[in-house]
């Protein structure tokens, strides 16, 4: 075969007809992209990753969590984005980095489009959630336009990726599981940077998988099968890999990259100004059939040291945060934890206010009043009913005797009390939700907030309600949220009865002098506060004919 002629060279086809174009003409793509000539095309701005918080699905505001749900937030709270912060420290600084909280920006997505036409990153990185499954992967699909290897986490995604990643062609990976050293891993993996870990991150991986093997082969090529803890395709099959072990440590953690964050935007009700999370630590020893929480970290627990926390909470107040939420699926689960904390943050007089959340079974007295005099200002309690057949059912293990005496402690110790309740959970009727509804109104309570039970996947009461056919019929995973309705039909007890029993509930126990004091209170307290506790009461309050008259 001759050599080709410099007149029939691909930079002098436009000079020639049309008809005499092949494609043997062009050099392949790849060949392209190996030349590095693609690379060049990229701006000044370009990253490696772009860690994203994508715009939701209607313009308000949502919250997206690591190892909780999704949903749109009826108490006007933007959500801190720390799990992205958290791996931004796993990946830095060897890769190149930004996170985009477009919740907190009240972006739209014409503006994120011009982000990622800006930061043009290799690979994507975004939550996933069943309420905004589609929404999300619009953000994958609008990356991976762009060059992007698009990746997703969540709890969504954990227990069902085949199911996630097939009807979405544009993601190309799964974290599945615990995220924080798969994503690490993978993109050392696929950038063949293995090499520049650091001695510390070296550790890391050795210890918490005496079974790890590199994917990088010594020519270069990559094996997917052998990275832990993703889903990934292969042709047109979608394979999971073997899981990859919790992070033994929660400590060998780097401390999340706070900074990077849209800190001064983040807001939660009563608290006046900015606030954000600290990570205590993962897992619960509870069973309660429908929590999401043990999706991620199943029941194992792992804490964080206390003088870790607090040098975390010091570097928070030193970037102008003066609140913290304990975020954890237990905060109390450990006396001991929460009590050195608590003396350490007084020994110390960090003065910070922060909340947190807890189980009624799971304080006393005595670690109530330390946590008040540490700062504590709010607990949000999982209540979920008055009723201990409901209870009983769902393996709460924790019944209303116990709600109100730990209720009063708290009340008493000066914290105040938001509770949460649960309309709809397997075993439920009208009498026990009338039972829910008076055992609130009788409790020390500032706040109450009523959801509509939701099954989501990978639960025992998702599986439960699969089993027994409870799901409503055309039902998809967007509709899968405590806010948007209810996906449930019980024999006896549809979704317009519950629905309807939901905005009862709250009526009831809002509309009394102590509480209506309360939000008035909130709204003298600080002008920020008032579209919450608005939105707090009036999205509770919007009747439909269908939910709301029809249930007389």
């Amino acid at each position: 075969m001759t050599e080709q002629s410099s007149e029939n060279t691909p930079k002098n086809l436009g000079t020639r007809r049309i008809a005499n174009v092949r494609m043997a003409d062009f050099p392949n793509v790849d060949d392209i992209v190996k030349q590095g000539l693609l690379e060049a095309q990229r701006p000044p701005e370009a990253v490696d990753i772009l860690l994203v918080n994508p715009p939701t699905p209607d313009g308000q505001l949502w919250i997206r969590s690591q190892h909780r749900v999704g949903r749109r937030t009826r108490e006007n709270m933007v959500w801190p984005q720390v799990s992205l912060a958290q791996m931004a420290a796993m990946l830095d600084p060897v890769y190149t980095f930004k996170i985009i909280d477009a919740n907190a920006e009240h972006m739209s997505w014409a503006a994120f489009e011009k982000l990622l036409d800006t930061y043009k990153p290799k690979y994507y990185l975004t939550q996933v959630t069943a309420p905004s499954l589609q929404n999300d992967m619009y953000g994958c699909f609008l990356a991976k336009a762009r060059g992007a290897k698009t990746i997703a986490f969540g709890t969504h995604v954990t227990p069902m990726p085949r199911e996630t990643m097939r009807p979405f062609p544009a993601l190309d990976f799964i974290l599945v599981g615990e995220p924080d050293l798969t994503i690490r891993d993978l993109l050392d993996q696929l950038e063949g940077k293995t090499h520049q870990r650091d001695a510390h991150m070296s550790r890391v991986f050795a210890e918490h998988d005496a079974a790890y093997v590199p994917a990088r082969r010594d020519d270069g090529t990559v094996d997917l099968g052998a990275i832990k803890g993703i889903a990934w395709r292969r042709d047109d099959e979608i394979v999971l890999n073997a899981p990859r072990p919790f992070i033994k440590n929660l400590d060998d953690l780097p401390m999340p990259l706070h900074q990077h964050l849209p800190l001064m935007k983040y807001r939660m009700p009563m608290i006046n100004g900015p606030f954000t999370f600290i990570v205590t630590s993962r897992g619960c020893t509870a069973g309660c059939t429908y929590c999401i929480k043990h999706v991620s970290y199943q029941y194992s627990v792992r804490l964080r040291s206390p003088r870790l926390l607090v040098d975390e909470i010091k570097l928070l107040k030193g970037l102008g945060v003066k609140h913290i939420h304990m975020y954890a699926d237990l905060f109390t689960v450990s006396r001991d934890q929460v009590m050195e904390m608590c003396r350490l943050l007084i020994e110390e007089d960090v003065k910070v206010t922060w909340t947190s959340n807890s189980r009624v079974d799971y304080v006393d007295e005595e670690m109530l009043k330390m946590m008040a005099k540490a700062g504590s200002i709010l607990i949000s309690w999982g209540i979920e009913s008055g009723s201990e057949q409901v209870l009983k059912h769902a393996r709460k293990g924790a019944y209303p005797d116990r709600a109100r005496q730990a209720l009063v402690w708290a009340r008493q110790a000066g914290i105040k009390n938001w509770g949460y309740f649960i309309i709809g959970l397997p075993t439920e009727t009208e009498e026990t939700i009338r039972k829910t509804i008076d055992f609130a109104k009788g409790l020390p309570l500032d706040i109450a907030l009523f959801h509509v039970a939701a099954p989501y996947p990978g639960t025992p009461f998702f599986f439960e309600v699969v089993k027994e056919g409870w799901f409503r019929k055309g039902t998809r995973w967007e509709q899968v949220d405590m806010d948007k309705g209810t996906v449930l039909d019980y024999p006896g007890l549809p979704a317009e009865r519950l629905l309807y029993w939901q905005k009862r509930a709250f009526r009831e126990w809002a509309f009394r002098p102590g509480p209506m004091w309360t939000y008035i209170k909130m709204l003298l307290s600080d002008v920020s506060t008032m579209r919450t506790a608005l939105d707090v009461g009036l999205q509770h309050l919007r009747w439909s004919t269908a939910s709301g008259e029809a249930g007389h």
